[in-house]
């Protein structure tokens, strides 16, 4: 079992949040860690595992590890339950609500 969700991200920000689901179908989060030494590669795993309840390790960085839009794989969970409780996180009223 494995999905895979693209994310943008906007690192250095002022607190850890997923911010909302573009029109692109990406998640659009913040991490607090700075794109620097792969610190915000490293808080976009923790973070994602923590919103689906999983281990970082069931989480990594596919492709777009230097750039703001990443490939993320998870392990051990389908497509449509990772999309489920990653929604679960969004604030409300946030659900693809913003261009890309």
């Amino acid at each position: 079992m494995r999905a895979r969700i693209v994310v943008r991200v906007q690192p250095g920000a002022r607190r850890d949040a997923l911010l909302a689901r573009l029109d692109t179908g990406a998640w659009k989060l913040a991490v607090a860690a700075p794109p620097l030494e792969g610190r915000a590669n490293a808080a976009v795993e923790a973070r994602i595992a923590e919103w689906l309840g999983i281990r970082q390790r069931q989480v990594s960085i596919a492709r777009g590890g230097t750039s703001r839009d990443k490939w993320v794989d998870i392990e051990g969970l389908e497509q449509h339950e990772a999309e489920a409780r990653l929604a679960r996180h969004l604030p409300p009223g946030r659900e693809r609500t913003e261009p890309a």
